[in-house]
């Protein structure tokens, strides 16, 4: 294919307004200046309505395209054969991976497309297991990185298989419960080239496995042990591990000072370490792994430490890389913030989220010469005042992330100083700050670049301050109103004019949301997860419209609006074929309902169906064995248990369904 290939556009009217002399510059573009233009866009939405406008602009897509995302099994296939040149294949959210659709889809010869593909994505496909794997690595010789995260039935067999990737550099196999030392060993074993690996929550895994990784993949760069029951000798082994640059070690209780030692002494790169929730280490252990590695650039350290000590931060002087700090749930003073602030020049992020002695003064003396900051969370640290926000605002100006839940005292004064000076911010979180007001709304209004606003619990707001951030704020992506009781649907019609990219939508117990809201709602094309928890004004007229309307949906909650009955179940079965999660507990749902959601909508994945009480025992197992072969997630009431047949639970167990039972009481409040 030429580079330098023009385009043209295939519809009669735009050939012939090629020939006058106003033609359209599309029609005189070369192929790389098209594909330079696509590169560029980088919403889905967009990409989308980029490749209708001519079937050139929709080949080149086609052609270039070096990542699918895959939302249904079925069209697998087709989608392969269209797409060539793949980099990344994701069937994350695929509802149905398993052995059999593997062998038919990559098995057969006529489907060997891209054997170059990198990349692949199989987290949570619950039902995959060794022959399915063995395909997949056997089909792509060049795949480098793979994605298993969350597929808990995988075992040591299907980590033998894996090791036949010999190219394989980074592996996730977050909550892979039966992958024990001896499946890790297969895996060091072959893939002796891996720069990546997260074993987080992988909880057979012990020293002897981690022993045997360290001596075999000396090129291991990133490695996270969270959650293990790892001891110091682990540390040991790691320590040895010369190229590793990133460790993560979250909650691993059985680790102390003497492991952190090891770390310190070792001979690796560190510059990026996580010891958050390890309850047995002390800031000592900390400092020595600081003494050990003067290119540290990140530290997570949170809710390890009761205090913060002088001695440690004294030693951050000697970081000049720093650029993270967190040190949530620390009893920090004054004098240690002033130190932070005059040892570390570099940094981007920190971290004091439910730190106790937070105050004005701190603060101040903290920010007050980091000039790069970007993000900074002061979560529930309710001393501070606008006097914080009038520094960080003035000092921070390149601030991006600012988290601020429960504090109490923020009030227009401060919020008027962000609008000011903070033009880059881009998610502020107000969660619970009974301060913030209308007028408040109004100063934040002027950053317009925001994309995610947290305003759950802020009872003194109303629909006027939905108007401003409506006016000004058009490129928000995510808005909570979570028990924003002020809000009615004059607010809703007035986010939803305003902020039409809007992607997530909290509306949870705003009791004054009727059916006439949701008429406006259904209007955002770009919304994927709408929770209206406890609506008790809105029925299946206004589910209709969402369903018809809101066809990017995967995520809905609808837990306790008691008005919702079949007829809007079965709009979401019709008009939502993408939706993956949905919570119908307390609903007045049939089983003629429940049965048109859980058999007909494909990609489902995720149910919560608690108290459904006009839905019958036949109805519930049938509804379960119709969408058994693609749910992966269910939540039920613990006393249907031992009513159900054993073989639908049996049926589920073997398809890699993971049932929670809960005994909640039946009330409707």
């Amino acid at each position: 294919m030429m580079k330098n290939r023009k385009l043209c556009m295939s519809s009669s009217s735009s050939s012939s307004s090629s020939s006058s002399s106003s033609s359209s510059i599309v029609t005189v573009l070369t192929e790389d200046l098209v594909l330079k233009i696509l590169n560029k866009l980088t919403e889905s939405s967009d990409r989308k309505t980029w490749r209708l406008v001519c079937k050139e602009f929709y080949r080149v897509e086609s052609v270039h395209k070096k990542i699918l995302r895959v939302y249904r099994q079925d069209s697998l296939s087709t989608l392969l054969r269209k797409y060539k040149d793949l980099e990344l294949l994701d069937l994350s959210v695929c509802p149905r991976i398993d052995d059999f659709t593997v062998t038919f889809v990559f098995g057969s010869e006529s489907n060997r497309w891209n054997r170059n593909l990198k990349r692949i994505n199989l987290s949570r496909a619950t039902a995959l297991r060794s022959a399915g794997l063995e395909m997949i690595v056997k089909s792509f010789p060049c795949l480098e990185e793979i994605d298993l995260s969350y597929c808990w039935k995988l075992g040591d067999r299907e980590a033998y298989a894996l090791s036949c990737a010999k190219n394989l550099r980074d592996l996730k196999l977050v909550k892979c419960l039966g992958v024990t030392d001896v499946g890790l060993a297969a895996i060091a074993v072959g893939c002796e080239r891996l720069e990546k690996l997260n074993l987080k929550w992988c909880l057979e895994i012990t020293d002897l496995g981690i022993e045997l990784l360290s001596k075999k993949c000396s090129n291991l760069k990133v490695l996270d042990i969270s959650y293990l029951k790892v001891t110091n000798k682990s540390l040991s082994s790691i320590s040895e591990l010369r190229k590793l640059e990133d460790l993560s070690m979250v909650a691993c209780s059985n680790v102390d000072d003497e492991g952190l030692h090891y770390l310190g002494n070792g001979n690796n790169s560190l510059q990026s370490i996580d010891i958050s929730r390890c309850d047995n280490v002390s800031f000592s252990g900390l400092m020595s792994v600081v003494k050990g590695h003067d290119g540290l650039q990140q530290i997570s350290a949170s809710y390890c430490f009761s205090d913060l000590t002088t001695t440690f931060v004294s030693k951050l002087k000697d970081l000049k890389s720093l650029c993270s700090l967190k040190l949530d749930g620390a009893r920090v003073s004054t004098s240690n913030l002033l130190a932070i602030g005059q040892n570390c020049n570099n940094l981007v992020e920190i971290g004091l989220s439910k730190c106790t002695g937070v105050t004005d003064e701190g603060i101040i003396a903290l920010v007050s010469r980091q000039g790069n900051l970007k993000t900074l969370d002061l979560t529930c640290c309710n001393l501070i005042t606008d006097a914080t926000l009038a520094c960080v605002a003035k000092s921070c100006k390149k601030l991006v992330c600012l988290k601020l839940e429960s504090c109490d005292s923020i009030t227009k004064k401060g919020l008027d100083e962000l609008g000011l000076y903070c033009a880059h911010l881009e998610e502020v979180d107000l969660t619970d700050c009974s301060g913030v007001y209308d007028d408040g709304l109004k100063c934040l209004s002027r950053c317009s670049e925001l994309k995610c606003l947290k305003l759950g619990l802020c009872l003194n707001i109303s629909d006027k301050g939905l108007s401003y951030i409506a006016s000004k704020c058009s490129k928000l992506q995510e808005l909570d109103l979570y028990r924003c009781t002020g809000i009615t649907d004059a607010g809703l019609i007035a986010i939803c004019g305003g902020c039409r990219k809007l992607k997530k939508l909290n509306l949870c117990y705003c009791e004054q949301i009727s059916d006439k809201g949701l008429k406006f709602v259904s209007t955002l094309e770009d919304l994927s997860d709408l929770e209206m928890r406890r609506l008790k004004k809105i029925t299946s007229v206004g589910l209709v419209a969402i369903a018809a309307g809101c066809k990017s949906l995967v995520e809905l909650d609808l837990k306790r609006c008691y008005g919702i009955n079949d007829t809007g179940l079965w709009a979401l079965a019709h008009y939502s074929p993408n939706l993956r999660q949905i919570n119908l507990s307390y609903c007045s749902v049939s089983d003629m309902g429940l049965m048109a959601v859980m058999g007909n909508m494909k990609c489902l994945q995720d149910a919560k169906l608690v108290h459904l009480t006009q839905v019958s025992l036949k109805g519930l197992e049938l509804a379960l064995r119709a969408s058994c072969d693609r749910i992966k997630k269910l939540k039920l009431l613990s006393n249907r248990k031992s009513l159900l047949s054993s073989d639908v639970l049996q049926m589920l167990q073997a398809r890699g369904c993971k049932v929670r039972w809960v005994d909640k009481p039946l009330n409707f409040v």
